[in-house]
């Protein structure tokens, strides 16, 4: 042994402490809130600095060269990994697919606008099989563009070029998507434990796909969208039908999208399953290290070309699978189809009767010809007689087919980035979409001093100010980069009829707001800001402190039309412990909800907790409610809320006859001095809550306390104002 060597039995690492065996506090306490998701993106996980700007770094990339490389991709096929019929088109589409095809509209979150496909759980599901490889063959792109090019943007571009090369004219694209550099391990993808579990648990009825359990989309875990074999892997076509349907919708598309895509994705490229799954290794979380972070590699035998196992279903849908073309619905809907079981065993659909010049080739030799075949989601397409009906129409129009799938990519793979004003690159649409959630130009050249004298003129009270400017704000969320203040569509359908809205003082506030804006000849959006922000100086003032409010005007009003309000209905809130609300009992406890209110608006920890306190204390619960108001001076922006939650002079009970109700008494006389939510209970009883609240309990932290707050709430008003990031 090396002279300087230590003994392993002397080893000064703690076993375990740096891999997931070691025990977290989560283990040791299974019932303790995990506040990992609201900082799973820490700044000290970025490589790149606190000083990068990736905007900034688009703009020095040479945009021409960077497609010109990627399309030479396409044909330069490797030794190491093949191309199939020596194309990589149906590889980077379906890397690309499989980046966005995560996203779901419940909460905004997945999709492709991180670059998450290479962390786990993503890079590791069984559906995402082999984008490993895909994103190994952009490597040498990546490298020799460095920082110019996030991989998020590289491997959209990929699939786009992809089409591009097969013969599709695309709708367009845009930079802009900024990598992450640590998983996003906290996003809720599933309770099962086993990859490929079967989908009961995810709905109350499998054979109703409306019960699937929010905010999931896919059908199982570790698939992006459904199974390919059928429901929980038995083949039924019209049950199929209606996951899809179910699915598709959860990743905010419509019938005639569904079908663009299907068709479309199954119109390039092939699926494999020459093989058995024994012979596969482990996924990439789970690999060897000499495989170096890729998965799936083959054990004992050839593992590419011909001899490759991801889906276990083997074959092509179109007799030409490199070229974009009709042969998708030649294929499907001239034969008859069969079930038979693919090589590695899966189901498949397979034509009863096919000449060998419409059987696809051979990926390696082209003078072998194979079978094509059609999956369970396929066969759906012909027998659903909406899809089919669809199906027909672009059989009639081939253009209307072409136009179709190219928007529908084109949502698919941008739907997360929100906004256009976020789009970057010279091939950016003109055309303005209604799922971009347009918004018209605001003004930014008047008095705004002027504008909040008229409002403070009003016999609005301060909780009514702040809580219809809160309303306004809080639906945004960083997942997808939709909802916010800016459009002011909290006056239009839906959100002016969401419960948690509180639609009579609503209309009350609104009816006051428009027309003073109105008069002023300034939008809405900007009033309604503005009036929360002269509710929260009313406040500081009450409480004996004068604090101004940052505002920056600007903000649209969104008109009806620009709306696409079904897609707002699962935007509804449900919950705001933040207003002290809930809509309904949940399984996931309120302080749960809580942080992933937060985490979507981009909150930290401690912002979460001061606008928690100051919001209680203003009066802003839904509703006029008392609980958590934690204070004597209602209305006032005092640190009340966290002196008497910390107050050892208080001791805290349950109330009989509600569960969820609290209250403080006072140690000497019991008397019940206030009542409170399990929320407020978390906010003194957590550790790490507790110590936030501390810091703003202090005598010496009133000035921080009112500073803190002010900038969380601008930071809540201007979440959605990415002109003044640009």
């Amino acid at each position: 042994m090396d002279g300087n060597a230590i003994p392993t039995g002397k080893c000064p690492v703690m076993h375990g402490s740096h891999t997931s065996t070691q025990a977290s506090n989560t283990d040791w306490w299974p019932s303790a809130l995990n506040f990992d998701i609201l900082h799973q993106q820490d700044s000290k996980t970025n490589p790149l600095g606190p000083d990068f700007d990736y905007r900034e770094a688009l703009k020095s990339l040479d945009v021409e060269a960077l497609k010109a490389d990627v399309r030479a991709l396409m044909t330069d096929s490797q030794d190491w990994w093949p191309a199939d019929w020596g194309s990589y088109v149906g590889m980077f589409a379906r890397v690309a697919w499989h980046a966005a095809g995560s996203y779901r509209l419940s909460d905004g979150r997945g999709g492709a606008g991180t670059g998450n496909q290479r962390f786990a759980p993503l890079n590791s599901w069984p559906d995402n099989n082999n984008t490993d490889k895909g994103r190994r063959l952009l490597w040498p792109i990546k490298k020799k563009y460095g920082n110019k090019i996030s991989w998020a943007d590289l491997m959209i571009l990929a699939g786009t070029i992809a089409y591009e090369q097969a013969g599709l004219k695309t709708f367009g694209f845009a930079f802009g998507r900024e990598d992450i550099w640590h998983p996003e391990k906290d996003i809720y993808w599933g309770a099962e434990k086993e990859w490929l579990a079967p989908s009961d648990e995810r709905y109350a009825a499998v054979d109703k796909p409306d019960t699937m359990e929010n905010p999931l989309a896919a059908v199982q875990m570790g698939l992006i969208y459904v199974n390919p074999e059928g429901v929980n892997g038995k083949p039924d076509p019209m049950a199929t039908a209606a996951q899809v349907r179910e699915t598709f919708a959860r990743m905010a598309m419509n019938d005639e999208e569904t079908v663009a895509l299907t068709a479309g994705g199954h119109t390039i490229g092939k699926s494999h399953g020459n093989g058995r799954a024994e012979d596969m290794g482990a996924e990439p979380e789970a690999s060897d290290l000499t495989d170096q972070g890729m998965g799936w590699m083959a054990r004992g035998r050839r593992g590419i070309g011909r001899d490759q196992m991801v889906s276990g279903i083997e074959g092509a849908w179109t007799s030409n699978p490199t070229k974009w073309d009709m042969g998708y619905f030649d294929m499907l809907f001239g034969h008859e189809w069969e079930l038979r079981k693919s090589p590695a065993g899966a189901w498949q659909w397979e034509p009863v009767d096919i000449k060998p010049e419409d059987m696809p080739a051979d990926v390696e030799d082209p003078s072998i010809k194979t079978m094509p075949i059609m999956t369970d989601a396929d066969m759906a397409m012909k027998v659903d007689p909406a899809y089919r009906a669809i199906c027909e129409k672009f059989m009639a129009d081939p253009a209307s087919f072409d136009d179709a799938f190219a928007r529908a990519w084109f949502k698919l793979t941008h739907r997360d980035m929100g906004p256009k004003a976020r789009y970057v690159g010279p091939d950016v649409p003109s055309e303005d979409l209604i799922w971009q959630d347009p918004v018209p130009a605001g003004r930014t050249d008047y008095d705004v001093a002027g504008l909040k004298a008229r409002i403070a003129q009003t016999d609005l009270t301060v909780a009514e100010l702040v809580a219809t400017a809160w309303d306004s704000a809080r639906t945004y969320r960083g997942s997808d980069m939709r909802g916010g203040a800016n459009g002011a569509r909290i006056r239009l359908a839906p959100q002016k009829d969401w419960v948690g809205n509180e639609p009579e003082r609503l209309q009350k506030v609104l009816s006051v707001l428009q027309p003073i804006a109105q008069e002023a000849g300034v939008p809405l959006a900007d009033v309604i800001v503005l009036a929360g922000n002269v509710g929260i100086e009313k406040a500081a003032q009450a409480a004996g402190a004068q604090v101004e409010v940052p505002f920056s005007p600007g903000r649209g009003d969104a008109t009806a039309e620009q709306t696409d309000a079904e897609s707002f209905e699962p935007m509804e809130p449900i919950h705001d412990g933040f207003r002290n609300w809930l809509k309904a009992d949940f399984r996931v406890n309120a302080e749960e909800l809580l942080l992933d209110r937060a985490q979507l608006m981009g909150l930290t920890a401690p912002e979460m907790v001061v606008l928690l306190g100051g919001l209680r204390v203003i009066g802003a619960n839904h509703g006029g409610s008392k609980l958590g108001v934690l204070t004597d001076r209602e209305g006032a922006l005092t640190q009340d809320f966290f002196v008497n939650l910390t107050d050892m002079a208080n001791r805290w009970t349950k109330a009989e006859g509600d569960a969820e109700i609290y209250e403080i008494r006072d140690r000497r006389t019991d008397a019940v001095k206030w009542q409170a939510s399990r929320v407020d209970v978390t906010v003194g009883s957590n550790s790490i809550l507790r110590s936030y609240a501390e810091v703003y309990a202090q005598d010496d932290s009133r000035q921080k306390f009112l500073d803190d707050f002010v900038a969380a709430w601008v930071k809540v008003m201007d979440a959605d104002r990415f002109d003044l990031a640009a």
